[in-house]
């Protein structure tokens, strides 16, 4: 049997592909390589030692996703696949809705005509909203999202609560990330965004390579001490393990599974930027700008339920985190080969 992972050739797809084939498992990867290159598939290859079965193939495609179904032995679905930039999906909102829901929607359809009811969904901590405090956890209200990506990961969290509810065959676990940062240790896969980076990480490191001048810096007058946004960074290794254990849960058991994969810990934009300058011995020269709509001052997670439930918690700091940032920017400063 094998785990269907969407979106594998991607930032944390790729690293969760890795653990998941270092653990033993047998997976099946779909990627229509929007926001990926496909040579991200050799280096998953070389990292593990074997083979993995590809298919290059939009979700929305309901014939092309049914083939896959009917050639492979798919058990379980890793749901990865999406269009994640937040500044595009303000202009771009029906391309986000298309996507992103109409996707899951046809996933979702084609899951049931083989009788694959399994599915770990990446979420969002944006589902959060602005209303609550932190530090978060899983039994707070969700769905105050300040934008059109954030209400498409809510919106797909209520659609996957709504199918449980109907039918009691299905098995599904909702991670809601907090800020992936970090790529493997060895260097050769990491965070390669479409564009000027949206992300904090990625800007740093194409400041650091000299790709950009500066950081531009979000607002400095939060009520927080250093006055830039405080947010809970984990390394996409360790996000990628508690993939792994997710899928554990959902193969023993059925039902609906929420959990906040996060540090517990928030660090300030300037404390990230201290922290990879630390690391990587290069200066960032920075501009403080406006704050972006819908920032928060705070935003960090309580983590406790996932270390009770699922035996995992983040065990990579800030400092291993801006080393490997650095080390995967350095050793690929164009990203990936076409």
């Amino acid at each position: 049997m094998a785990i269907l992972v969407t979106g594998g050739l991607g930032y944390i797809g790729s690293h969760t592909c890795v653990e998941l084939m270092n653990a033993g498992r047998d997976i099946v990867v779909v990627d229509n390589l929007y926001n990926c290159k496909k040579s991200s598939y050799d280096r998953i290859k070389a990292l593990v030692g074997r083979d993995f079965k590809f298919y290059e193939c939009d979700i929305r495609d309901a014939k092309g996703l049914a083939k896959i179904f009917e050639n492979e032995d798919i058990d379980s679905v890793i749901h990865f696949a999406g269009l994640k930039s937040v500044p595009e999906s303000v202009r771009e909102p029906l391309k986000y809705f298309d996507n992103n829901i109409n996707g899951t929607l046809v996933l979702l359809d084609v899951m049931r005509n083989h009788g694959c009811k399994k599915i770990v969904f990446s979420s969002s901590a944006t589902v959060y909203g602005i209303n609550n405090v932190s530090p978060l956890t899983e039994d707070m209200e969700v769905g105050g999202v300040t934008n059109p990506y954030g209400r498409t990961k809510y919106m797909i969290e209520c659609i996957l609560k709504d199918l449980c509810t109907s039918d009691e065959e299905w098995s599904v676990c909702l991670l809601r990330y907090f800020n992936p940062i970090g790529a493997h240790k060895s260097g050769t896969m990491g965070e390669e965004p479409n564009g000027i980076p949206a992300n904090l990480m990625p800007y740093i490191t194409q400041v650091a390579i000299g790709k950009l001048e500066y950081l531009n810096v979000n607002g400095s007058d939060f009520d927080t001490p250093d006055g830039t946004g405080v947010r809970d960074y984990i390394h996409v290794v360790d996000l990628s393990i508690g993939h792994l254990k997710a899928v554990d849960k959902i193969e023993g058991e059925n039902g609906l599974f929420i959990y906040n994969l996060g540090t517990g810990v928030g660090y300030s934009v300037l404390d990230v930027v201290n922290a990879f300058e630390k690391a990587s011995g290069v200066k960032i020269p920075y501009k403080i700008g406006p704050r972006r709509a819908g920032d928060v001052a705070t935003c960090y997670s309580n983590s406790s339920k996932a270390f009770k439930e699922l035996g995992w918690k983040a065990e990579r700091g800030i400092e291993e985190m801006c080393e490997d940032s650095w080390r995967w920017q350095k050793q690929n400063p164009n990203g990936y080969p076409d």
